[in-house]
């Protein structure tokens, strides 16, 4: 690979990771942000949420002091990166909505660059 160019597997691969570590990052970004981290949620120390799970707006659904983990958070991660957008958990602060905003804007570029470079590529 002489002159820089690039062949096509390094280029998926390394958007691969670009998505991957977007998705981990944001998702303990909001981890970190809803309610005040993951200490305050689980203590007596409570503030408004910044998302709004399904398991909030029905309770019956699950466990009576049920609290959002790492997990569920990766997958408010990983939903808004695919989708563009939120999908079952609603942001509900101004802060929320800007990192959703911001995570969506990485994802997004990430594809259509490669797109761009693949159609490049290709000739």
């Amino acid at each position: 690979m002489a002159g820089g160019s690039t062949s096509g597997r390094s280029l998926i691969y390394a958007a691969g990771a670009i998505w991957v570590t977007n998705v981990m990052i944001f998702g303990l970004w909001f981890w970190e942000l809803d309610r005040g981290g993951p200490y305050a949620r689980c203590s007596n120390l409570r503030r408004n949420p910044d998302f709004l799970f399904p398991q909030m707006t029905n309770p019956d659904t699950t466990t009576k002091k049920w609290v959002p983990t790492y997990m569920d958070y990766l997958y408010v991660s990983f939903t808004n990166a695919l989708a563009f957008s939120p999908t079952d958990t609603m942001p509900l602060t101004p802060m929320a909505k800007f990192l959703m905003l911001i995570q969506s804007l990485v994802s997004v570029i990430t594809v259509v660059l490669v797109a761009a470079r693949a159609v490049n590529i290709l000739h």
